[in-house]
């Protein structure tokens, strides 16, 4: 990556400070838009690393859905983002490998490649079933194993219901190769937030103050 392009990348320290930058992202540079589902807001692409990703944030347990994340006492969730199930699918494929091994028995083999990619694409599938999640990648930098995860489209008040498990994905494949889990770092290529969900936005984003990004 050029250095205007890494200078570009947003970096918060807690996912909720991330969660409330991209929110205001969308809200700010966000233009009318339409889904199946009914209007949206879509903002351009955007790029954000977060440090810590944990259900214990006091902002997601402020500000996020009650319903989605776990209550106090229920540890971690499964590995894979919620909501979507097919997710947890795609780290399979139709053969049964786990793509999750495949990265790991990769960068452990082979120590000069020092990147893995996997894609959660089907080629030719129907629109309607394409995932919001097409790829996650993995690569070890300064002694740490850093995650990229990539999203065609996401609805972004409720995206870190998939940021916090998908910390647990880049965790275990830290865990396998002995190293630390860096920075995870978000792409998201269409962010929007549903016009059904403005007031709450609004809300959240009045009773919060803007969050720097380094």
């Amino acid at each position: 990556m050029a250095a205007g392009e890494e200078r570009s990348v947003r970096r918060w320290d807690t996912c909720g400070e991330a969660w409330i930058g991209v929110l205001r992202h969308v809200w700010t540079a966000g233009e009318a838009g339409m889904e199946d589902r009914g209007p949206i807001i879509e903002a351009p692409p955007v790029v954000f690393e977060v440090t810590s990703l944990t259900w214990e944030d006091p902002i997601l347990r402020r500000h996020g859905d009650p319903a989605g994340a776990p209550r106090a006492g229920e540890g971690r969730r499964p590995r894979v983002p919620a909501p979507p199930e097919r997710e947890r699918t795609r780290l399979g494929d139709p053969q049964g490998a786990d793509r999750i091994r495949w990265v790991v028995d990769l960068l452990r083999a082979r120590p000069w490649t020092t990147s893995a990619w996997i894609s959660l694409a089907v080629p030719s599938e129907p629109g309607d079933a394409v995932t919001c999640l097409v790829a996650l990648s993995f690569r070890i930098r300064g002694y740490q194993l850093m995650m990229t995860a990539m999203f065609r489209a996401q609805n972004v008040f409720r995206g870190y219901l998939a940021y916090v498990p998908l910390r647990d994905v880049q965790q275990e494949v830290a865990e396998e190769l002995g190293l630390p889990a860096g920075p995870m770092r978000v792409f998201v290529d269409v962010p929007y937030l549903r016009v059904a969900d403005a007031e709450r936005v609004a809300r959240i984003l009045t009773a919060l103050p803007e969050f720097n990004a380094a």
